[in-house]
């Protein structure tokens, strides 16, 4: 999330304003910083689950002109399913990231799943969301070699460098209006 408010203040993203950052945790690190660069910030307890919760996240987003014709809700370290009513509102406009190439490695602790597995190589992911767990269409991936040393801790630090760096890249094209999905498909328009 700080990656992304930085990208924008520092015009790495273009066409996006912030309007809110959500967290379901006060103590959330996202919030503070998120309060110290400007940033409307609203915690939203987790008192029910499903759609009652979800709706709170809407009547926020509406709150904050987040709209579901124009608007973008970007998950970073968002750790909870997202309802399928909330999910048909904003269709085509959530977006999230995850630290393995996917369809491999869903879910949690994908780093330790993935050195657990023996893989050579692995990475991060961004994709729209979609009523499974991290199974939306895939917007654009990004490589990394696993090292023989690597540990849980060292490949979630190299991969979070390029998360940063994927998500950025996907924000600024949906934010261009250069992305479309076709079935299971996100197709990139150039230019």
């Amino acid at each position: 999330m700080e990656a992304i408010l930085r990208a924008i203040e520092m015009s790495k993203i273009k066409n996006v304003v912030p309007r809110v950052v959500i967290s379901n945790k006060p103590d959330a690190l996202g919030l503070q910083k998120a309060i110290k660069m400007g940033i409307p910030t609203k915690i939203v307890y987790p008192s029910s689950r499903g759609w009652d919760y979800d709706k709170e996240i809407v009547s926020v987003l509406r709150d904050h002109m987040v709209s579901q014709q124009n608007g973008l809700v970007c998950l970073a370290g968002y750790m909870r399913i997202i309802s399928p009513e909330f999910i048909k509102l904003y269709e085509g406009r959530i977006l999230n990231v995850h630290p393995s190439l996917l369809p491999a490695f869903p879910g949690l602790h994908a780093q330790k799943q993935a050195l657990e597995y023996g893989v050579k190589v692995s990475g991060c992911t961004v994709h729209f969301v979609d009523v499974g767990v991290d199974t939306g269409p895939i917007i654009a991936q990004k490589t990394i070699e696993i090292e023989d040393h690597d540990t849980e801790q060292t490949l979630s630090n190299r991969i979070l460098v390029q998360e940063h760096e994927l998500y950025i890249e996907c924000i600024n094209l949906f934010a261009q209006g250069r992305l479309s999905i076709l079935g299971r498909k996100v197709c990139i328009k150039s230019y």
